[in-house]
């Protein structure tokens, strides 16, 4: 038995083919991300037919984030410089061709909050202009280019907006953790309901989008139960009604979906090891049947005409590439679009498996596992590869590039959604308060036990690897269980909880109240935050480390690997160092990519064993 050919590392992390596809409102044409001289940019054509067209031509770090405005007309992205995520929004006009930079501020970040059928001339953002903090509310009149404050913002984390495209309501987080709602009334705001901060979890908890007549809000909620369920919220009197729940998973919201124009829900997801659905609608019902019955993997509803008579679907596969799918709803029939990586398809990649165990102090942990395809499940080199967030996110079944990597390379890719991970209730994540470098870090080290103990893996060939808490992960492997790793990856993570605490951006202000419950406040637990720095550790380092970082991070900053590389070569332990100018919080351009991966690469073959490409 023997690995598979070596999958290239510019099939792995290089562009997609086409990714991201969304049905314009009227379900005309499809506009998707494809590359341009390497570059991702906006291509749109008709759908079902072969002509697409680049409309937008970016030269740097290419596209992401893009939409369909309501007037079928016009295309808005997202872009930033350099990754420092002071977001402009773009239109593009598929009639002139025109392509306008809508919100051209300097140092100034846009956030579009809602567009509507009701109104499609318009679209609603914040911008913070005159405050870093504070997003005003502006209305951008698409068709003349015309930009209007509406709504000053005296202080609040973010804003309620109904489908009329008006300001109903906004977000204001509370010192201790809490978040209250309020609703508009004449000049002022007034509390209709609160979440208090055990019930408080980041990006699982909070409004969804207002119902049709805009007299109740749609909500994510865990108020008087563990796990987020789907409920409908009255904004006079704050009560609760629930829709759907499940008992031992939260609301996964991504792909919770409501009817586009009545605003109803229809089909509620839940975050199990694989996606799992409630239908809430029974018109859909038999829609959802007749995915399953010709889809083998997970299905994700990712865009809808206006009408709902149209749907494309993602097929979610662990071991190839997303395909694409245009679902017909009157005449019943599935058609093939494309993948997003058709090369991957000629390769052989690997499973991935969930798995779960008990941690020391008898909480159960998931997990996901990717073994080298072909070859025994014994004694093998493993990395242990940590997700970020770490609130709210986590490890999710499918195709990732960095557990196929990890696998075709010949090591064991062991995902463990540690406490505080996603997906797993409320108590899971409060469990996770000022655990960083604590219990969170002790469920990894469970979670190599295990695979230890099951015999998949050889103790003396474990690295760990991650990405922002990840990357913080990483760094405490080597300094707090300098015994336990031979080698560290450390990507765009923080040394110093200090120093991060103090430098996250003015804007994320109400995110830092849910920081300073979880993880400790940088005046009040100054002792305390230190000890939980790897930089405070240093000395104990005793294994190589691999440490990259973008330049422009506006979240995790350069000084935060500058200051551990300090640390490095004044204790002489070996270490590497990447550094680029070009990227922030993550590595958008694919030449960067494709260094990073290769030389991180090189790095674990030289010190796990595993090979190279």
């Amino acid at each position: 038995m023997s690995l598979p050919p070596v999958v290239p590392l510019d099939v792995l992390f290089g562009n997609p083919e086409r990714w991201s596809p969304k049905l314009s409102p009227d379900g005309k044409r499809l506009a998707f991300l494809a590359p341009v001289d390497g570059v991702l940019n906006v291509w749109v054509g008709d759908v079902g037919q072969r002509d697409y067209q680049p409309v937008t031509d970016d030269r740097l770090r290419g596209i992401r984030l893009f939409l369909w405005a309501e007037d079928d007309r016009h295309l808005l992205y997202l872009q930033d410089t350099g990754g420092d995520e002071n977001w402009h929004v773009h239109s593009v006009d598929l009639d002139t061709g025109d392509v306008v930079n809508r919100t051209p501020f300097p140092g100034v970040q846009a956030q579009p909050m809602e567009v509507s059928h009701r109104k499609p001339d318009e679209l609603l953002l914040g911008l913070n202009k005159d405050d870093p903090r504070l997003h005003d509310v502006y209305r951008l009149q698409l068709s003349t280019g015309e930009l209007t404050k509406v709504v000053a913002n005296p202080g609040y984390q973010e804003w309620l907006v109904d489908h009329d495209l008006e300001v109903r309501g906004a977000v204001e987080p509370r010192a201790d953790g809490g978040i209250d709602y309020l609703v508009r009334e004449g000049d002022g705001f007034r509390k209709t309901f609160s979440t208090e901060p055990e019930d408080t979890i980041l990006n699982v908890t909070g409004v969804i989008t207002f119902t049709g007549d805009g007299a109740h809000v749609w909500c994510s909620s865990v108020q008087g139960t563990d796990t987020a369920r789907l409920v409908k919220v009255d904004l006079e009197t704050g009560d609760e009604q629930v829709v759907a729940e499940h008992p031992e998973r939260d609301l996964a919201l991504l792909d919770t979906r409501f009817h586009p124009t009545t605003f109803e829900p229809q089909l509620v997801a839940f975050a199990t090891d694989r996606i799992e659905y409630q239908v809430v609608d029974e018109s859909i019902a038999g829609d959802l049947h007749a995915l399953r019955a010709e889809l083998t993997g997970d299905i994700h509803v990712t865009s809808r005409d206006r009408g709902d008579t149209r749907w494309l679907v993602a097929e979610v596969r662990d071991d190839g590439p997303v395909r694409y799918l245009l679902w017909e709803r009157n005449e019943r029939t599935l058609t093939f679009l494309f993948e997003s990586q058709p090369a991957l398809s000629d390769h052989t990649l690997a499973k991935v498996e969930p798995f779960s165990f008990t941690a020391r102090d008898g909480l159960t942990i998931h997990g996901l596992v990717t073994f080298p395809h072909g070859v025994d499940r014994k004694d093998l080199p493993v990395v242990v590869t940590v997700h970020g967030g770490p609130w709210g996110a986590r490890d999710v079944w499918g195709y990732n590039p960095e557990g196929q990597w990890l696998a075709n390379r010949g090591y064991v890719c062991l995902q463990v959604n540690y406490r505080g991970s996603g997906g797993y209730g409320k108590a899971f994540l409060n469990a996770s308060a000022r655990e960083w470098a604590g219990r969170m870090h002790d469920d990894l080290i469970d979670g190599l036990e295990h695979a230890i103990a099951a015999g998949w893996v050889d103790r003396d060939r474990a690295g760990i690897y991650g990405g922002s808490y990840g990357g913080y992960a990483a760094l405490v492997g080597a300094t707090f269980t300098p015994d336990v790793f031979r080698c560290a990856v450390d990507y765009v993570g923080p040394s110093n909880l200090l120093t991060l605490l103090k430098s996250i951006p003015p804007y994320w202000f109400g995110v830092a109240t849910q920081f300073h419950k979880l993880l400790g406040h940088p005046d009040l637990d100054n002792d305390f935050l230190w000890e939980r720095s790897p930089l405070s550790r240093v000395d104990d380092i005793r294994i190589p480390m691999f440490i990259a970082q973008g330049a422009n991070d506006p979240r995790v900053k350069q000084a935060e690997s500058e200051q551990i590389v300090a640390a490095l070569e004044k204790a002489g332990v070996p270490y590497e160092y990447l550094l680029f100018e070009d990227e922030g919080h993550g590595f958008a351009r694919p030449e960067n990519r494709l260094t990073y991966y290769g030389k991180v690469e090189a790095f674990l073959a030289q010190h796990l064993g595993g090979r190279t490409g």
